[in-house]
């Protein structure tokens, strides 16, 4: 591939949030959006499941410089759990291996099951994820019908509450940190209610700052396109700094701002102790990400071309 052939696509930034649909991937959402936006550079924040709904923040040009940030962020999620049959997969994308029959519970006893997966606990990864073994993904040892040993994982669990309970579905929201796997909760839950249970619908309502407020779905991107061309579409384009909303803001002189944009560590006065920062140039633009050093200065980390 030529060097003009890897630079086709406009020099566009910002980032969509969209509501991906059911049925694709996470990549298959992202290149449709950046085929859409005829965009030179994307990326997404995280996986979601071809099963699983809502929203995908995707960063386009400069803005993929933020995508970590993004994807080591809290989530929070709508599921729908059915109650009585357990999986292959812990989804409603597997074969089911068990049936029991499901109780009757009331709705205080599945609180009290609920609350039981409230706050730090450990998860081990199932067999059909992306993480890697050996240089292969999981799911394509678990497509093999092998399956190996997985050490469990340590997240967190801010808030799991009961939305609804009707028959054998169970709806919960979710709140939690990087790295939870929304089917392995539900398929526990369904083993301490004693019944079973795997995810029959999951829904991202929330992914660091952003909600889904401001999401926009793939038909409604296609038809703006269609009538107001790639300028309408930019329009939906949040700005970059958006993803770091909360993290404290550093207003740098233009002198500052100079020696930052070469690299260098700066002092500034009334800097937090430690932690991210936002850097912010003398006309207000924002021009990268800092991190305060043990020493007190502000470090650039990640620098940025456009805002």
């Amino acid at each position: 591939m030529t060097r003009r052939q890897r630079q086709r696509g406009r020099e566009v930034n910002g980032i969509l949030l969209l509501d991906k649909p059911i049925g694709i991937t996470s990549n298959d959402a992202l290149q449709q959006v950046k085929r859409l936006f005829d965009a030179r550079k994307a990326g997404h924040t995280g996986n979601l499941d071809p099963m699983a709904t809502g929203l995908l923040p995707l960063c386009l040009g400069e803005a993929t410089k933020v995508s970590a940030f993004l994807l080591d962020a809290d989530k929070r999620y709508r599921g729908t759990c059915k109650l009585g049959v357990r999986t292959n997969t812990g989804d409603a994308d597997g074969e089911a291996i068990e049936t029991r029959p499901v109780g009757e519970f009331s709705e205080a006893q599945v609180r009290e099951v609920l609350a039981r997966f409230t706050g730090e606990i450990e998860q081990i990864p199932p067999m059909h994820s992306a993480i890697k073994h050996q240089g292969q993904p999981l799911y394509k040892l678990a497509h093999q019908g092998l399956e190996v040993e997985r050490q469990p994982r340590r997240v967190t669990i801010y808030e799991l509450s009961l939305v609804r309970l009707a028959g054998d579905e169970l709806e919960i929201d979710v709140h939690c940190s990087k790295g939870t796997y929304i089917r392995t909760l539900a398929e526990e839950i369904g083993a301490a209610l004693g019944c079973g249970a795997h995810l029959n619908q999951l829904r991202r309502t929330m992914a660091g700052p952003f909600t889904e407020a401001g999401m926009v779905t793939m038909d409604q991107l296609k038809q703006l396109l269609l009538e107001g061309g790639q300028a309408a579409i930019d329009g939906l384009l949040l700005p970059i700094e958006g993803a770091l909303a909360g993290w404290p803001a550093i207003n740098l002189t233009a002198n500052l701002a100079y020696y930052v944009r070469q690299g260098q560590a700066v002092q500034v006065s009334q800097a937090p102790t430690q932690g991210w920062v936002r850097l912010i140039g003398p006309e207000g633009d924002f021009i990268g990400v800092g991190h305060i050093l043990d020493d007190g200065r502000v470090a650039p980390k990640r620098l940025f071309h456009a805002a």
